[in-house]
């Protein structure tokens, strides 16, 4: 069998089919979750399940790459989302290893389309931290302080991750679309641009940019992920060339 040269989405090399099958990339869900709209990208079929098609796979990676690298060099902001347990900690490592804003607890509704809200919601978290720091609670009584701390906790969860936001995002990269169907609508509301690994059982139409891909192995959403913060990297070195 002849491999394909690498495709490579500008700097980027988009790995040869043989690496994303090591990494889980190819294995979809059993037949009977089978979403229609994923046809075009399924290989075939082993014992009860889909196998996904790496060549295509290899080819919407790129595009997708691509076009996270040209929006981040016009100064485009990606949120990273993934709050399944198998996705969090490697949504929340590559996001802050690229420097961008991130949300792996919980999704809060309206936060795309209700933006405003959300903004003075990471002020109050951003300003009681500063308060914190700064020594300011010495102040207050230990029962004070003590409600003070359980309130900081509680917006550190659910804003801790979208402290760099200044604006809506650019664009939102998404693991597990079952699992964030109201970021989803929320983003396609607001007409924001959607990059997602998509595996077998979901509609790969509702995002702008699908990547055909297994998003349950930690090893395929890793492999996927980190592609995905190079890209973010690689948009924001265009950036500082063209200064």
């Amino acid at each position: 069998m002849v491999i394909p040269a690498p495709k490579k989405s500008n700097n980027i090399e988009v790995p040869e089919a043989v690496e994303l099958a090591k990494a889980g990339v190819h294995l979809g869900h059993k037949t009977t979750k089978r979403s229609p709209q994923m046809d075009p990208y399924i290989y075939g079929l082993k014992n009860t399940i889909h196998i996904i098609d790496l060549e295509k796979t290899r080819e919407m990676l790129k595009k997708a790459l691509d076009f996270i690298i040209e929006e981040v060099s016009q100064g485009g902001v990606v949120l990273f989302l993934g709050t399944k347990p198998s996705a969090r900690e490697i949504i929340k490592k590559y996001a802050q290893k690229s420097g961008s804003p991130y949300v792996v607890n919980r999704w809060l509704g309206g936060t795309l389309t209700n933006f405003d809200v959300i903004m003075k919601q990471i002020g109050k978290f951003k300003k009681m931290n500063q308060e914190k720091e700064k020594g300011e609670w010495e102040k207050y009584t230990k029962k004070e302080a003590l409600e003070k701390e359980r309130e900081l906790e509680r917006l550190k969860k659910l804003f801790g991750g979208l402290i760099l936001l200044e604006k809506r995002p650019d664009i939102v990269y998404i693991v597990d679309l079952q699992k964030e169907k109201t970021a989803v609508r929320e983003a396609k509301r607001t007409k924001i641009p959607t990059v997602a690994m998509v595996d077998t059982n979901a509609n790969p139409t509702l995002v702008t940019h699908p990547i055909p891909a297994n998003d349950d192995a930690i090893k395929s959403i890793e492999l996927i992920t980190s592609l995905v913060a190079r890209a973010v990297e690689e948009g924001r070195e265009k950036i500082k060339d063209k200064k």
